[in-house]
């Protein structure tokens, strides 16, 4: 299972790390492709993780996204 960890920036101005995992996943980049493909369909959503909570993320709301080598900091 690979994930990832995102900082998202909302239409709003806020920002917001998550975490995506996807257990049929098995690369990093594969997650990224993911990730975008998904974000880029009007009605795409995405399960992440904040923390130890679920959070559901919609395409709609979100204005950039950002992967780091290193990663976001939760």
């Amino acid at each position: 299972m690979a994930g990832i960890v995102l900082r998202v920036r909302m239409v709003s101005g806020d920002n917001l790390d998550v975490s995506f995992e996807d257990p049929s996943l098995d690369s990093q980049e594969e997650v990224v492709d993911r990730v975008v493909a998904t974000l880029a369909e009007d009605c795409g959503v995405l399960r992440c993780r904040h923390g130890g909570r679920l959070l559901v993320l919609y395409a709609r709301g979100v204005a950039a996204v950002e992967v780091a080598p290193r990663g976001a900091v939760l």
